[in-house]
């Protein structure tokens, strides 16, 4: 399948669902002789009139042309019946995530269809070569994994299965640019690169939950400030459902062979076992009313105290450069810990420690990492068991002088947004040891798929691979359990790094 060209490939998309019809919607639009099937011949009709009525709108808000959106909507056809897409060259379904029901639907295609044709899945967690599996010609079948909506959502994942060629990924990565796309190419693993990689994001707020660290909307808080997420993890299961969350999850846990670090939650559970899943049932982490408006956290006002104290600071705090210039601090002592000394208190950046194990004669806070302290509109803070009401109060007066809120949170070891994000770049460094996906298509693909701040290589870059290396070495200390364990091939980079750091500074110390 080298120089295969799609560009003007007659299209069939199987399901009329939001998913389905998006996909039509994104090939008729790009100039595509397409056709819908459905075994529900009425739900078809109804989903097509929607797209007239989405196109209508893009007419009024000037998105495209009266001309564009007819000669769109004049490319689409409904079938009739499984027989009428016997000519389609593309076949795209989005049908139920059932592997009996997609290889039994593919299985029928092959007897009608062409053998050239290709039969591209809009699965998001069910592999590509057990779909393939049976399917006469399996070369030609491959992963299509869009993200709902469609036709707004920029990341498309291209899956290759055992027996798929490369040149059949590429070909429907040109398409998929032609159709203004950021697709991404993935092999066949569990939840591909998005529903493996994000599973932290979810697994660590909810154990943060069970553990009773913090309050859901307070984490969800916690997440939005320092970490610059779009949606705290609450939020985000609750717009997608908690029973969908879970269910994915399910699958990528039990596609991995019951690997620990993709284990569920009991704290969702619990969720989808009492009908609470979402916006969908207006009651999940949230309330939600009739307009889908919920009640979320809010920071104390901040009243800037009387502050009388003295400050040092020590180490370089690399990984939040511009604290110390909202502090208004310089660098005074050298040392390898980032500290903040305010009177008997340090101020520590948590590197994955815990207060109360590894601190246990000085009063120690620590500190979760924040995105950007120029703008930081507060800060999560924990501290060991020797610090009393004053110093806390002593620590709320230091930031309140620079109009920053303190929230408070039981000691959590690398507390919560470092704690997630480490646990992310851990998980990219595992897909990438399993040669999964490039670096870059990693990152597109959170950047792009779930709408992250960043992606994990690049929060990487800017933390430093050796912190997050510790972090994760000192996380891994405390609980012992395999999911904190750090991965091979972060090891590896760090080692890389440290070795040309050594090549340098001899090969400087030989020319001196």
């Amino acid at each position: 399948m080298n120089n295969l060209d799609l560009s003007h490939a007659r299209i069939a998309v199987i399901g009329s669902g939001t998913m389905g019809i998006g996909i039509a919607q994104l090939a008729v639009i790009h100039g595509h002789s397409t056709i819908l099937y459905d075994l529900d011949h009425e739900k078809t009709k109804q989903a097509v009139d929607g797209l007239h009525q989405t196109f209508a709108k893009l007419v009024e808000k000037g998105k495209i042309t009266a001309e564009q959106a007819q000669q769109a909507c004049s490319r689409l056809n409904i079938a009739n019946g499984i027989d009428d897409l016997a000519n389609a060259e593309l076949v795209i379904e989005a049908v139920v995530e059932k592997l009996q029901v997609k290889q039994s639907l593919f299985q029928q295609l092959a007897a009608i269809c062409s053998e050239h044709t290709i039969f591209a899945s809009n699965t998001s967690s069910i592999s590509v070569t057990a779909i393939a599996a049976g399917i006469p010609h399996p070369e030609r079948v491959v992963g299509l994994h869009f993200f709902n909506p469609a036709p707004v959502m920029k990341l498309v994942e291209i899956v290759q299965g055992l027996k798929t060629p490369a040149g059949l990924c590429q070909a429907l990565k040109s398409l998929m640019l032609a159709w203004k796309k950021i697709p991404v190419l993935t092999k066949p693993t569990p939840g591909f690169i998005v529903n493996r990689i994000a599973r932290p994001f979810y697994a660590e707020a909810f154990r943060a939950l069970q553990e009773q660290v913090s309050t859901y909307d307070q984490l969800d808080y916690a997440l939005k400030q320092c970490g610059g997420f779009a949606m705290g993890p609450c939020e985000l299961t609750d717009l997608i459902g908690q029973d969908v969350n879970f269910s994915v999850t399910q699958t990528v846990y039990e596609a991995f062979f019951y690997e620990p670090r993709y284990r569920p939650s009991l704290i969702q559970k619990e969720l989808v076992d009492a009908g609470t899943w979402g916006r969908k049932s207006k009651q999940g982490f949230y309330h939600y009313d009739e307009k889908n408006q919920y009640a979320t956290f809010q920071p104390q006002t901040i009243v800037t105290q009387s502050f009388h104290a003295d400050v040092q600071v020590k180490g370089t705090w690399a990984q939040c450069p511009h604290l110390l210039e909202r502090l208004g601090l310089s660098r005074a002592l050298t040392s390898n810990e980032n500290i903040i000394q305010i009177d008997d208190i340090d101020l520590r950046l948590s590197q994955g420690e815990s207060a109360n194990l590894q601190y246990l004669s000085r009063k120690t806070i620590l500190m979760d990492w924040h995105h950007d302290f120029a703008q930081a509109q507060a800060v999560v803070l924990s501290h060991n068991h020797l610090c009393q009401a004053e110093d806390l109060a002593k620590i709320e007066a230091f930031f309140s002088q620079y109009q920053i809120n303190v929230v408070w949170i039981s000691d959590h070891p690398a507390l919560l947004t470092l704690r997630t994000i480490v646990l992310l770049i851990n998980e990219a460094c595992e897909a990438s040891l399993h040669g999964i996906a490039s670096m870059e298509d990693i990152d597109n693909a959170m950047r792009y798929g779930v709408n992250y701040p960043k992606g994990p290589y690049q929060w990487m870059m800017q933390l430093g691979a050796q912190y997050v290396l510790q972090t994760l070495t000192n996380l891994y200390a405390i609980y012992g359990e395999e999911k904190y364990r750090a991965s091979l091939y972060l090891k590896q980079y760090v080692a890389q790094q440290q070795s040309v750091t050594a090549d340098s500074s001899k090969n400087l110390t030989e020319c001196a």
